[in-house]
């Protein structure tokens, strides 16, 4: 669980992003204010789709449902496949790379801790995610931000 704020399309929204893997093995993300009023209700399944269960009419444009889509399926490390996995070192960084249509996905790591997720074209990076202060292994604060255009999401979890 964390708290969250989505800054997209000219919009700020704040609340509560709940993750949560299903009994059926799919993933439910689903960001809703303190009342309940639900922003966005997503789900992975274990097979790859992706279903929107519900979504806010300012947010409920193609584009931003792929971006909220491709930018949790990267955090969440959903649809990877490691036998196109590419691994380079840089200095104190390791990087492992998986392709995808336009580009690449890296995940950088340093001592053993991933220090942050890049989502870039064949050239530069589009999008970028930082993570910080790990508790039992996983990121208590969590920043999206991309460079094409003003969309930036900020995670600071909730409960430990």
């Amino acid at each position: 669980m964390y708290h969250t704020q989505v800054d997209v399309v000219g919009n700020h929204f704040g609340g509560i992003l709940l993750i949560k893997k299903m009994p059926d093995s799919s993933t439910r993300l689903v960001f809703s204010n303190e009342m309940g009023f639900k922003f966005f209700d997503f789900a992975y399944s274990p097979n790859g789709e992706f279903k929107v269960y519900s979504i806010i009419e300012q947010m409920n444009k193609k584009a931003v449902i792929k971006t909220l889509r491709k930018d949790f399926e990267i955090l969440l490390m959903e649809q990877l496949d490691s036998t196109k996995l590419v691994t380079r070192t840089n200095g104190k960084f390791i990087y492992y790379s998986f392709p995808h249509e336009k580009g690449f996905n890296h995940y950088i790591t340093a001592n053993d801790s991933l220090v942050r997720i890049e989502r870039a074209s064949k050239r530069k990076p589009v999008m970028q995610a930082v993570m910080k202060n790990y508790v039992d292994g996983v990121p208590d604060t969590i920043g999206l931000s991309h460079t094409k255009f003003k969309f930036t999401i900020g995670l600071k979890r909730i409960i430990q």
